[in-house]
């Protein structure tokens, strides 16, 4: 029975400075060379999974925006966008409760140099994205979403929570970063949904994670796996625990599982 292996990119792949380990590489090619599908699982929307050496490696899909965005075979068979209005009330609500958002799409991700101008991660993004990524301003209330992810600090959290609670479920990274997702809608949705595509059952599915939005998912599959260099969280909620990214976690993990 051939069986489906779902990759979170940040922290699994490849680490902050976007190095992915040569056994990584050579683990995904022979998994798939042995008859069974790699995924890429990712909480990134589509327009920030663009990098040629990812894509290089040879995935059989893309399950991205936390499941609100599924490919295979390079065909889109699934897309969930947040709605116009909900889109402007959410973006007025964040802002109104000191929150910084980027919004993030299949096509564009939207962010104002006023909120990140100053902040590394602003400049990274301009780097990687290039054209794709576009200012919040300049497309006020046309932006088409699929996520949002905020800078939190020295916000009011629990104020804004409350107030989209009837609409998102929240990934809580740190004291500084939330993540914004649809109800409904997860990596795990994502895995679920690939699976009726595939016509496999999840029982033969395994998911690869480190952090607080690979929970669902690590519990989801039939075997859920964390990186040595993963977050308690993701530990506790995984079956098994590899080696560190930079420790060939990866390949180790596929050999340990007789899938190469």
């Amino acid at each position: 029975m051939r069986k489906a292996v779902f990759f979170d990119i940040d922290g699994t792949l490849w680490d902050f400075h976007n190095q992915i380990p040569e056994s990584t590489v050579k683990a995904i090619r022979a998994l798939r060379k042995n008859g069974n599908y790699a995924f890429i699982c990712s909480g990134r929307t589509r327009a920030y999974i663009q990098n040629p050496a990812l894509l290089g490696i040879g995935f059989d899909g893309v399950v991205c925006g936390c499941g609100t965005h599924l490919e295979l075979d390079g065909e889109r068979i699934y897309e969930k966008y947040i709605d116009k209005d909900l889109a402007l009330h959410t973006v007025e609500t964040v802002r109104k409760y000191g929150f910084r958002p980027i919004l993030e799409g299949p096509e564009l991700l939207y962010m104002d140099d006023a909120d990140f101008g100053a902040d590394p991660f602003g400049d990274k993004l301009k780097k990687e994205l290039g054209e794709r990524l576009v200012t919040i301003a300049d497309h006020y209330g046309s932006w088409k979403i699929n996520k949002l992810s905020c800078a939190t600090n020295d916000a009011d959290r629990e104020g804004c929570f409350a107030a989209l609670d009837a609409y998102y479920t929240y990934l809580i990274h740190n004291s500084s970063v939330a993540e914004l997702v649809l109800k409904g809608h997860s990596k795990a949705t994502g895995i679920e949904k690939m699976c009726e595509a595939l016509g496999i059952d999840r029982t033969d599915t395994f998911a690869v994670g480190d952090s607080v939005n690979d929970l669902e998912m690590l519990a989801y599959a039939g075997v859920g796996i964390a990186m040595g260099n993963g977050t308690p969280d993701a530990k506790a909620a995984a079956d098994y625990v590899t080696t560190d990214l930079q420790d060939d976690g990866i390949y180790h993990a596929m050999e340990h599982f007789e899938l190469i």
